[in-house]
């Protein structure tokens, strides 16, 4: 198949083992150092189910300061905020209600964010390449609201475009260009133009195009601000609507020795977290769920280099990973992360032994959902493979799980490096599709 497509040699890696025998079908250049991009994930994910456990929920705390008499917080409200990278904004009015169902009626002080559990770069975006405030390029916060995006709704309907903030947060401009016209909501007239540039250091949002008056409201998520900010201004705003009383405002601070718990709020189970990190290979949750393992390990501050040491120390002792590996940030938006085939084979090999179908189920499933829903669609291969992928301007990569047509199970990576990636996802469907028909 390699000599046939023309493909480089010295671009692929790849190991095929059957998963419950071990025995070897295939296996090319193993041991070579590859730039894993997103198939990484599987490392961070992994290690977390290892150290925290499939059920672990992560918490987000709410303590007051000063008096709290016939309902009234005579000080602050104070969120202690671990990382929780699914906060959004669909859990405000439950976290309010619960705040009412313990009484709470009005609050005296601020709302003060303690966001010290995490110690990272304070940049809201990566800036990995040019896109900076696209999603993926979302940089993390212990105090993490709506996926660090900021939300745009344009709605034509009205024969004019309406345009306005999710939530309205000073901490970006929008401008609005847009034309509405009465033709087809398709192509160019189903989506407005969008550029971003900063001025005077303020993100702002030029929209422009044609926009059809048939089209439903579009809603555009980009990386603009700080997330405490909008998490602040949506706790506000519900407070406003379940009638607590509250005229303060914000500050960043450390909880205060004498603050006293009010509630937790859980997040869903890391295994559901893992599955959505996974099977849409959501940079921004790997990076929280690899500064979690860094601080459950090596205590908080939450840092990258603790999540490296930790992970690597996690698979060490199991033989999995050593120098060839290295995690850089952990979700494979990185230049300078490494590993090998044969090391990614180890990991997937250990992870189904201990975690069986609910590890592998947290993989996107072919031609059903994730990064690989489309890919095999109409293929014999649909339901029958379970993986993780990873693609980067000069990579492109899969790994995981297929099922043979003999029933079998075999562990599969495979590992491309370098341009013409259209030729890899050639040469990684040939294979896989083989597997199924074939073994």
């Amino acid at each position: 198949m390699i000599k046939k497509l023309g493909i480089k040699p010295s671009n692929l890696s790849i190991y095929i083992a059957d998963s419950k025998t071990q025995k070897v079908l295939a296996s090319f250049r193993e041991s070579a150092s590859m730039r894993p991009a997103s198939v990484i994930k599987l490392a961070t994910t992994y290690a977390s189910l290892l150290e925290m456990g499939p059920d672990f929920r992560w918490p987000t705390q709410f303590f007051y300061t000063g008096s709290y008499e016939n309902g009234k917080i005579g000080g602050d409200l104070i969120v202690k905020a671990y990382g929780d990278p699914t906060l959004s904004c669909r859990d405000i009015p439950s976290i309010v209600d619960r705040l009412v169902s313990l009484g709470v009626k009005g609050i005296d002080g601020d709302i003060v964010i303690d966001r010290s559990f995490f110690s990272v770069d304070g940049r809201i975006a990566s800036g990995f390449d040019s896109n900076r405030y696209s999603e993926y390029n979302a940089m993390p916060d212990a105090l993490m609201f709506d996926d660090h995006l900021c939300k745009i709704i344009v709605d034509p309907r009205s024969g004019k475009a309406s345009v306005s903030k999710a939530i309205d947060v000073p901490d970006y401009r929008v401008v609005n260009r847009i034309k509405v016209t009465n033709k087809r909501c398709t192509s160019r007239y189903s989506w407005p133009m969008v550029r971003i540039r900063e001025e005077n250091g303020i993100p702002t949002v030029f929209l422009s195009g044609t926009l059809s008056k048939r089209c439903s409201p579009r809603h555009i998520g980009k990386v603009l601000s700080r997330t405490y900010a909008e998490f602040f201004q949506a706790l506000k705003s519900e407070f406003v609507k379940k009638g607590v009383k509250f005229d303060g405002g914000m500050r960043l601070e450390n909880l205060s020795p004498d603050a006293r718990l009010l509630m937790t709020h859980y997040a869903r189970p890391l295994i559901d977290i893992v599955a959505k990190t996974n099977k849409k290979s959501n940079n921004l949750y790997a990076r929280h769920i690899f500064l979690l393992v860094g601080a459950r390990v090596l205590g908080s501050p939450a840092t990258v280099e603790k999540g490296r040491i930790a992970v690597h120390s996690i698979f060490e002792k199991r033989g999995i990973f050593g120098p060839e590996t290295i995690l850089d940030n952990g979700c494979g938006l990185s230049r300078t992360a490494r590993t090998t085939a044969s090391s990614l084979y180890l990991l997937l090999q250990d992870a189904y032994r201990n975690f069986g179908d609910r590890w592998m189920k947290a993989l996107s499933i072919a031609g059903r959902d994730g990064t690989i829903r489309r890919r095999f669609r109409n293929s014999v291969v649909r339901g029958k493979a379970w993986m993780k992928t990873g693609t980067l301007k000069d990579a492109k990569n899969i790994a995981g799980y297929v099922k043979g047509g003999s029933g079998r199970l075999y562990t599969v990576v495979i590992l491309y490096n370098g341009n013409r990636k259209w030729l890899a996802s050639t040469l990684q469907n040939r294979i896989i599709t083989w597997l199924v028909k074939k073994r």
